[in-house]
């Protein structure tokens, strides 16, 4: 006879899970408090992935047992009780309802403020839905939960999520959104202490601008909730709004998007339901046109739709001839689609989420990067898999991938480690170790010979990787490689990190970092030193690139504002609000080809935003300095 298998619920346990409670509350400092109180970072427990509001859904299925608990009878279950169920009030049976009606959602959010942006989490029932955790949502869905419907979930019997997503990597932010899952991990970084009420002090291009932006965008620390009311559109009031065209066909967030390199209209574009659009964009009128950019057709739809209950898009990676489209999404399934929106091949070698897609420069390979701790090299032509690489142990997962040439790359990993490989070689030729945590992000310089990693110690390291592969490079402590350039400032962890191409005759490489403590630096590569301090946004940073001449560089926040800086003196030139509802600019790629110049932005609130840059008055005098 079989016995039942023990049910233990140890204290390690329920301190992670209250733990991970007071990170998605954004409890930032009661979560770092309970972290070195308990010495969770010495439980087994602490690695392992859970779900964002697993803590109120326990407690929910909880109250669950305890309804049918108190109403089952010897003849069967009562089912006509109307009197709620809490967990710290002794339920008594009532076929009334009770006499003090429960708050309503609307009275509890208007408490809350920014209700928008704080997410459901539970189940469709008769219990009353924590306060800390209420969430609206449009009209035409109901609640969610990664991307699920509550009435799918209960369908389901509450499926638990696969052990798959083990340390599943995500976005934070002040308030917790049910927005973008992403690589963003709950580490000892992202308890660090930031001060979100500091006073407001603009930057020098505020000053210093020929275009005065709008006082809406300057508000003091306690009118911060201003800035969710105003309409979207320029940062200036002389700006026409018809400058950035507006691409609504998405019906959930838009994460990620790329230009094409060589069919320049092309761009593709994907959101969290695992839609990838392709579209066609009309050349903009010339920028002395009085006219503006016209809308394009019907997008193509890529017919490789996931129908996985959590299949966010997470990277869109076009090859150098712009005939294929690598897809990474959350379901671990690859997928590469022809420009035309053909399946090219399609692949479930991972075993986790897929979180970053690269070819190689000369076409003949692909790289995936995934939670499962692997990093897969794909053979394009013969759309096989050639060799899978474990080279991040102990169950930390691979976060980014990057060639330094067609026969070399660096895989990096949430093991704080950075390894160089060969396409030939399963075992890493080279380890770069120098972060103390997480490695988010590493991208090589435009000449291939160094190597820029971020990390969510705050830092980012400028390594060297033009001889890696020399006999002396595999000695330690002779190698080039072994001695790195540290950049620290930041307060939080740096999530991007690029290149600047405007390098000038007797001058250093720039490279610019974005943090979650709200701010982007622009640090001398050589020296270390950092040149400046962006401050102007009001939320962590989610996006950053150059333009492609290197004069100026974007950033994207969860704040809602794109701003525009001069990359050499510092200047910010223009500002964008994506709008008071789901504000999050997400991503952001820049394209110039020949008289061509804009920039598209993924954003959280289901669209995609094209901005030609041509027709800004601030980009043209800026340009010409």
């Amino acid at each position: 006879m079989m016995t039942a298998a023990p049910i233990i619920i140890t204290a390690d346990e329920i301190n992670c899970l209250i733990y991970s409670y007071f990170q998605d509350s954004g409890f930032n400092h009661s979560a770092f408090a309970l972290r070195n109180e308990g010495r969770l970072q010495n439980s087994p427990f602490f690695s392992k992935h859970i779900p964002r509001g697993e803590l109120v859904d326990l407690l929910s299925k909880a109250l669950l047992y305890l309804e049918v608990e108190s109403h089952w009878r010897a003849d069967g279950l009562t089912t006509n009780c109307k009197s709620g169920f809490s967990l710290l009030e002794p339920h008594v049976c009532s076929l009334e309802s009770p006499q003090d009606a429960i708050t309503s959602v609307q009275d509890i959010q208007m408490e809350l403020g920014d209700s928008t942006s704080i997410p459901t989490h539970g189940i469709n029932s008769a219990l009353s839905p924590a306060p800390a955790l209420l969430s609206t949502h449009p009209k035409d869905s109901g609640p969610t939960r990664n991307g699920m419907e509550v009435s799918e979930i209960n369908t389901v019997s509450q499926a638990l999520i696969p052990a798959s997503d083990t340390g599943v990597k995500r976005k934070t932010s002040p308030i917790p959104i049910d927005g973008r899952v992403e690589k963003r991990a709950r580490t000892a970084s992202t308890d660090m202490e930031v001060d979100t009420n500091s006073d407001f002090t603009p930057s020098k291009s505020w000053q210093d601008s020929d275009t005065a932006l709008d006082p809406w965008y300057y508000p003091g620390p306690r009118a911060i909730s201003r800035l969710e009311n105003r309409p979207q559109g320029p940062g200036d009031s002389t700006t026409d709004p018809r400058v950035v065209l507006l691409l609504p066909k998405h019906q959930t967030e838009v994460f990620v998007c790329a230009f094409n390199p060589k069919m320049h209209n092309l761009l593709a574009t994907g959101s969290k339901d695992s839609v990838v659009h392709l579209w066609d964009l009309p050349d903009p009128p010339p920028p002395n046109s009085q006219e503006f950019a016209k809308p394009p057709g019907e997008p193509i739809t890529v017919e490789t739709v996931s129908k996985a209950v959590q299949g966010d898009l997470t990277c869109l990676n076009w090859n150098s001839d712009g005939t294929l489209l690598a897809i990474g999404s959350y379901d671990s399934v690859l997928r590469v689609c022809t420009n035309t929106g053909a399946v090219y091949f399609s692949h479930p070698q991972h075993q986790g989420p897929i979180f970053s897609t690269r070819f190689s420069k000369n076409d003949a390979w692909l790289l995936t990067a995934s939670l499962d701790g692997t990093t897969c090299l794909w053979d394009v032509k013969e759309k096989r898999l050639h060799r899978q690489y474990r080279c991040h142990k102990g169950g930390y997962c691979c976060l980014d991938i990057e060639w330094i040439n067609d026969e070399t790359f660096a895989s990096a990993g949430a093991d704080a480690n950075i390894f160089i490989m060969r396409v030939d070689e399963d075992e890493p030729i080279k380890t770069l170790n120098g972060h103390k945590d997480e490695v988010n992000q590493i991208r090589v310089n435009p000449s291939r010979t160094r190597l820029a990693s971020c990390s969510d110690d705050g830092t980012a390291i400028i390594w060297k990787v033009d001889n890696i592969s020399h006999a002396a490079d595999m000695i330690p402590g002779l190698s080039s490689s072994d001695q790195y350039v540290a950049l620290k400032g930041h307060t939080h962890s740096v999530s991007t990190v690029g290149w600047c191409v405007d390098h000038p005759a007797g001058t250093n490489e720039l490279l610019a970092t974005s943090s979650f403590d709200m701010t982007a630096r622009l640090w001398d590569s050589v020296t270390g030193e950092c040149l400046h301090v962006f401050k102007d946004h009001k939320g962590p940073l989610y996006a950053l690139t150059f333009s492609p001449d290197g004069k100026f560089l974007a950033t994207g926040s969860g704040d809602g504002w794109l701003h525009l800086y001069h990359t050499r003196s510092y200047n910010r030139v223009w500002s964008w609000f994506a709008g008071p509802e789901k504000p999050g600019v997400y991503e952001i790629d820049w394209q110039e080809h020949e008289e061509v110049n804009r920039l598209a932005m993924a954003l959280e609130s289901r669209q995609v935003a094209v901005l030609d840059v041509n027709k800004l008055d601030a980009f043209r005098s800026s340009h010409l300095k």
